[in-house]
């Protein structure tokens, strides 16, 4: 039995409301495509499992309220993994295999951090977490370093909360944008990050709660590396022996992006960084690849909370 939506009058509909049947110029090609491929879906999915018209009210009202929280559907949904999945494939395809890889960015960046030298403190102080040093260099893929990078860093506090979006911390509280010096290396201390949970009783906790899965990130700290000249790098790495390390949410996790974390609790060495109590360690090198294009520098053009 032919299905209602692979009908001529279905096909013609759908024609009709994507303006692709639309006589002249008028509107965007391309759009008009994308927006029948989507519209065709949806139709394909409301005649395939039968959805109600209670259950299709219900669905885009949830839609409308989780406004606030796309950005979370984007990971937790896995469509920003896909965007990666894909992005790999197409640099494979094309020879593209040695630079650091590429994870998700996720909706907490805050753009205007301020820039400081290699060796600044990201965190305020106000919270007693296990200190740690992060410490690397940038490079090409030949080994070459790129002595005119900068590396944006920003992490969770030991609650899992990150500043701006947790109004009780300062401003670019564990936000920084690190010059790299003239070796092209990195390095900051600040304090470990802890994992955490979408916000409760959200709009992603309860859909994936629906689905029967968790919404809980592994420990993790972000990071942008952007050079003139080279690919602009999206990227994070995850601490190592979080127990949700390969349970991710939001599927982030790749074993490259996994450095081991070195435990100094050896009262000389202590003394050595400044600091007065055991520290954690970690050394973590990217490297980037040549641009093909100029745009291939630059961030991805979606939403970001801006700078005060």
């Amino acid at each position: 039995m032919t299905k209602f939506t692979d009908t001529a009058e279905m096909d013609r509909f759908l024609d009709k409301l994507s303006g692709i049947d639309s006589a002249g110029d008028k509107g965007n090609s391309r759009l008009k495509k994308i927006v029948r491929k989507m519209v065709a879906d949806l139709f394909d999915t409301i005649d395939r499992f039968d959805v109600s018209d209670d259950e299709f009210w219900h669905a885009l009202n949830f839609l409308a309220e989780a406004g606030p929280e796309l950005g979370l559907w984007a990971a937790g949904l896995g469509i920003e993994h896909f965007l990666d999945l894909r992005a790999d494939a197409k640099d494979r395809a094309a020879g593209i295999v040695d630079g650091t890889p590429r994870t998700i960015e996720g909706p907490l960046y805050v753009a205007g951090a301020p820039i400081v030298e290699s060796g600044a403190r990201l965190d305020d102080g106000s919270d007693e977490g296990e200190q740690i040093i992060v410490w690397g260099h940038v490079r090409e893929v030949n080994g070459k370093p790129i002595t005119n990078a900068i590396v944006h860093v920003w992490h969770a506090n030991t609650k899992g909360n990150y500043s701006f979006f947790d109004k009780t911390q300062s401003d670019f509280n564990m936000r920084r944008r690190i010059r790299v010096d003239q070796d092209g290396g990195y390095k900051f201390t600040s304090i470990m990050p802890s994992g955490y949970a979408c916000p409760p009783n959200g709009t992603t906790e309860r859909l994936l709660t629906a689905i029967g899965r968790h919404c809980i990130r592994p420990a993790h700290i972000h990071f942008f590396v952007e050079a003139p000249d080279f690919r602009q790098l999206t990227t994070q790495i995850n601490i190592e022996g979080d127990p949700y390390i390969n349970d991710d949410f939001a599927y982030a996790t790749r074993d490259e992006l996994v450095p081991h974390v070195q435990y100094h609790e050896d009262p000389e060495e202590i003394a050595s960084v400044g600091f007065s109590k055991p520290y954690a360690e970690i050394n973590f090198d990217f490297v980037l690849n040549s641009n093909s294009n100029p745009t291939e520098e630059h961030l991805s053009t979606r939403p970001r909370a801006p700078k005060k």
